[in-house]
């Protein structure tokens, strides 16, 4: 099974994809993450990364690629893309390669959220945190959380039609607690297997 997670920052989907791994066995493809580990692994592909990002350049899209592809070539049961596709360039690029290799999207999940809430929990998180002496993002704060939101909207919102048209959308409201949220998804997905 292979599931993208779509939602904007702050909306949950690297606790659903964490969980998700849990219960279902699926690899959570993170692009931070991959990029990260790409450059310490010292490969020929993590050079790259490194050189690229040394120098304060974006990771292409092609690197992004090129990385997922040796992920989904190690195998395994499934993937979840957390942060990724992000644009319709990508979107293309990720089917393209899916197909390539013999596999496609199960479905795409849309943690749905209300912008002034989702902000106004944050922040309020990240001030408790704070309260306590608990490292919390630096860009945990109204104006950067609505730049952040902004980014999302103009980039992949774009993605929520393609992959409606595709009948492969599915939303849960993603301002609900972390169980419930997870208890709906695994309803959209069916049963394990």
């Amino acid at each position: 099974m292979n599931i993208i997670l779509l939602g904007p920052p702050g909306a949950g989907k690297g606790t659903q994809a964490g969980l998700l791994t849990q219960s279902r066995g699926l690899v959570q493809l993170s692009t931070g993450d991959m990029l990260r580990e790409a450059q310490a692994s010292g490969s020929a592909m993590g050079k790259i990364v490194a050189d690229v990002m040394a120098k304060g350049q974006l990771v292409t899209d092609e690197i992004v690629i090129g990385l997922i592809r040796e992920k989904l070539e190690q195998g395994g049961t499934g993937f979840i893309f957390d942060g990724f596709p992000r644009t319709l360039a990508q979107a293309d690029a990720l089917e393209a390669l899916l197909a390539e290799m013999g596999q496609g999207l199960d479905a795409v999940i849309e943690l749905r959220v209300n912008d002034e809430v989702l902000v106004g929990r944050i922040v309020g998180r990240a001030e408790e945190a704070r309260a306590v002496g608990q490292p919390v993002r630096a860009d945990d704060n109204a104006e950067s959380l609505k730049t952040r939101l902004m980014a999302y909207y103009k980039q992949t919102s774009p993605l929520i039609g393609y992959y409606h048209a595709k009948g492969l959308l599915k939303g849960v409201d993603g301002l609900n607690e972390i169980d419930t949220v997870a208890t709906d998804i695994a309803a959209l997905l069916g049963a394990a297997g």
